[in-house]
């Protein structure tokens, strides 16, 4: 099972990967949690050049392996400085993808942090290709994902609940990472072929009705599951809305000026990654904030009732 003791980094060395090394170690400071930072270099695509580099291809790819570490060795110290914390480093060559599920493995660690622009794998605005296939893929531990320089902790986190399994863990993995923070459970839904009932002679009274109904008997699951999870009576904010959330999370985002948003994946099926490419994957490209993904892949029999 995993800790929170230790957070691992991922980190392609661009100025604003800094971000997420700074966010570890303030996580870390908090949580008393050891922080590992790992660059990966794919030395193995200068093979291509072997005819240009001929006998100076292993000492091309020693000098980069050289610059690297000492890249990632001042980029530790600079964070660290101001944090009073040492995070160990290593460069390991190899493929992103494989190389970070590699090392938060073997480290078990509690949470995945990434950056979520950058020089290389995580260098586009909706994310790199190798950070959204490590978000549909790295399912057996929480991933934070930093857009935005920290200032402090986190202040006020929005919690997006569909009621899976994973949403609890979503409200657990919020307290432990933010624990003075202002919460905030958000439950969005629509009524199945909600456009189409009116086409339907569904009448509009009745839609109505349905969707106050609806909002009433959520909120009352909503508490539920907050107190299943832990949350004192009066500890956080319950919200409930219709309408699309993907659109709602963001929305709520900016009304309770939430830095981050926490959000619940569930399942280890080829379906989930549908997940991650409609809310999850909208959350993340749109947000401002910080948005933290926690999954629950444990199966069926074994999940919290």
């Amino acid at each position: 099972m995993t800790t929170a003791r230790m957070i691992l980094v991922a980190t392609d060395l661009s100025a604003p990967a800094r971000h997420a090394v700074q966010r570890a170690l303030l996580l870390a400071s908090s949580a008393g949690s050891e922080v590992h930072i790992v660059h990966a270099l794919e030395l193995d695509a200068l093979d291509s050049l072997r005819e240009l580099l001929g006998a100076n291809l292993s000492a091309t790819k020693a000098a980069l392996e050289a610059d690297a570490c000492d890249r990632l060795a001042q980029l530790a110290t600079d964070a660290a400085d101001r944090q009073g914390l040492a995070p160990q480093t290593r460069v390991v060559a190899g493929a992103p993808l494989a190389v970070i599920a590699g090392e938060a493995d073997a480290l078990d660690a509690g949470l995945l942090v990434l950056g979520a622009r950058g020089e290389s794998f995580l260098r586009h605005a909706m994310l790199g290709s190798t950070a959204a296939r490590l978000l549909r893929k790295s399912v057996r531990r929480p991933v934070l994902v930093v857009k935005q320089p920290p200032r402090g902790d986190y202040r006020n986190v929005l919690v997006a609940v569909d009621f899976s399994p994973a949403s609890r863990l979503a409200i657990r993995e919020a307290r432990r990472w933010a624990p003075g923070a202002e919460l905030v459970l958000l439950h969005a839904f629509e009524l199945p072929y909600e456009g189409k009932l009116t086409y339907a002679g569904v009448e509009e009274q009745v839609i109505r009705q349905y969707i106050s109904d609806g909002i009433r008997t959520r909120r009352e699951r909503l508490h539920e599951l907050a107190a299943s999870a832990g949350l004192a009576s009066g500890s956080c904010l319950v919200r409930v809305i219709h309408g699309d959330p993907s659109q709602q999370i963001i929305a709520m985002e900016q009304e309770y000026d939430a830095d981050l948003i926490v959000v619940g994946k569930h399942g280890t099926h080829i379906t989930e990654e549908l997940l991650l490419g409609s809310v999850t994957k909208h959350v993340l490209a749109e947000a401002q904030g910080d948005v933290l993904v926690v999954a629950d892949t444990r199966p069926a029999e074994d999940r919290l009732p």
